[in-house]
């Protein structure tokens, strides 16, 4: 799979086709966006919300939630706030998201099964890392949604300019529902 990639790459290089792509580092539209990784959203997304490459600073992670304040979708959104004219974000996570479901215990099994040592789970755990959390779910997207735009707002770094508001899409229709208004 990856040898047809890296072969697709070169001969997109080669043709040039990168040309219909090309823009700065900054985002057209001031806004950086938090969204789930799911694979019905890569494109669904852009479209259903009029982007076009250079309009955004896309962040995708399991969930398209943020769970550390001091981790790195929180990083890259302050460097976009602080280095890229970011003043907008939207969190946008969507109905029918896989990572709720999630049972962090679950994946320490099957992490155990994949090769991983017990005793390497465990080292994080006395380090202050609760795996079972970290990896796991969350009841409720629209809460979770919430939690994010709060975790944001009271960031002790964020300044109080940035619109911060929480949507839900329907990752069938790209029908957006607003869950926390950013007054924008």
């Amino acid at each position: 799979m990856i040898e047809e990639i890296l072969e697709y790459n070169k001969n997109f290089v080669k043709e040039k086709k990168y040309k219909n792509y090309e823009t700065d580092k900054f985002p057209n539209k001031k806004l950086a966006v938090v969204t789930c990784m799911d694979t019905r959203l890569v494109e669904l997304l852009p479209a259903a919300l009029g982007f076009k490459n250079g309009d955004i600073k896309l962040i995708k992670n399991a969930g398209g939630i943020i769970t550390n304040k001091f981790g790195s979708a929180v990083r890259s959104l302050l460097i976009g706030v602080y280095e890229l004219n970011v003043q907008n974000i939207m969190i946008i996570g969507h109905k029918e998201c896989g990572a709720k479901q999630v049972n962090g215990l679950e994946i320490e099994r099957k992490m155990i099964i994949r090769g991983i040592k017990k005793e390497e789970i465990e080292t994080m755990k006395y380090c202050g890392i609760d795996v079972e959390n970290w990896l796991g779910g969350f009841d409720s997207t629209s809460k979770a949604i919430e939690d994010t735009v709060m975790l944001l707002r009271n960031h002790p770094l964020m300044p109080n300019d940035v619109k911060i508001g929480g949507y839900l899409m329907d990752p069938w229709t790209g029908e957006l529902e607003v869950i926390v208004d950013a007054d924008f």
